[in-house]
């Protein structure tokens, strides 16, 4: 079975290790957020690429959430102790990754290709790609303010109320080679728990990505990442909230509309089936935490017998 899973970063992350373990990983492409990529000390970073690859390596740090296991940063501090600015936690272990998905960019490797070769070298069977081998950046309007992705997310906290979110060259982009052939043959595709406004969105603002989702007979199943009327993490309720969406599941469902067949939501949003319903989704009620591997796997059972 050919299955699609469009991803940003942490919430994705973890649901797809879940997924991994109950069909057979090459037979699953990833299509991961880049609008977060970002470049520092002259390296390539891609933050939500990176923490899927991590993850499904089994080298991610845990109880960070994001990094790799067991690194030391002392370069870091290095930068630091040099004068430059070190808002953005790269560990000794992470560094190595950037600097050699740099090193095959300037030999002229497209960004899905050096992605490929990175999982090859860390022992990760799903096919990831970036959306895009072309540059999608995701600006943050707030207020007078435009700020890059990382510069709001992690440079300022996610401190300032978004007004809007821009995706800079996602017009002129096209899709990474592969992904809209997968798509066409796929039988089923996922919307993993992401935030639909700044890791999702990114992926759909390329327009042949869209139209290849629109008009594909496989049925289009999301997790909502809002529990409770909360992000499980990040800023999503507060970006929802802040753009005129509802911070819910409902809000949700109405972000992604006809795209979705099937919308799987907590047991504490039960309230909200009918009302998903009455947009024309399906609806499973079922506990989405993922306090570990186990119940990835057993929510990854779920969707995966949705219809």
């Amino acid at each position: 079975m050919g299955v699609v899973a469009l991803a940003g970063g942490v919430g994705a992350a973890k649901f797809l290790r879940g997924l991994v373990r109950i069909i057979p990983p090459q037979n699953l492409l990833i299509v991961g957020n880049v609008g977060d990529d970002v470049e520092l000390y002259g390296l390539h970073i891609s933050p939500d690429l990176d923490i899927i690859m991590y993850t499904l390596a089994g080298i991610v740090d845990e109880e960070k959430g994001w990094g790799v296991a067991g690194d030391t940063f002392h370069c870091l501090e290095m930068l630091g102790r040099l004068g430059f600015e070190t808002w953005f936690n790269l560990g000794d272990r992470d560094l190595a990754i950037h600097i050699i998905r740099t090193k095959m960019l300037r030999e002229g490797y497209t960004l899905s290709q050096a992605t490929a070769q990175l999982c090859k070298m860390l022992g990760v069977k799903a096919k990831l790609m970036p959306m895009s081998d072309d540059k999608v950046r995701t600006k943050v309007q707030a207020g007078e303010l435009l700020l890059d992705f990382q510069e709001y997310f992690v440079k300022r906290g996610t401190m300032d109320t978004v007004t809007d979110v821009i995706f800079e060259g996602a017009k002129k982009a096209k899709p990474a080679p592969g992904i809209i052939e997968a798509i066409n043959m796929a039988e089923r595709i996922i919307i993993c728990p992401s935030n639909p406004l700044l890791s999702i969105a990114p992926i759909l603002s390329i327009s042949a990505i869209r139209k290849a989702l629109e008009a594909s007979m496989a049925p289009i199943i999301g997790i909502s990442p809002i529990v409770g009327g909360k992000a499980l993490k990040g800023p999503a309720d507060r970006v929802m909230a802040s753009m005129g969406y509802e911070a819910s599941a409902y809000g949700v469902a109405k972000f992604y509309g006809k795209l979705l067949k099937h919308l799987i939501i907590d047991e504490v949003d039960i309230a909200h089936k009918k009302r998903i319903e009455n947009l024309g989704i399906k609806v499973t009620v079922t506990n989405t935490l993922m306090k570990n591997v186990e119940d990835a796997i057993r929510l990854a059972k779920i969707l995966m017998e949705a219809e």
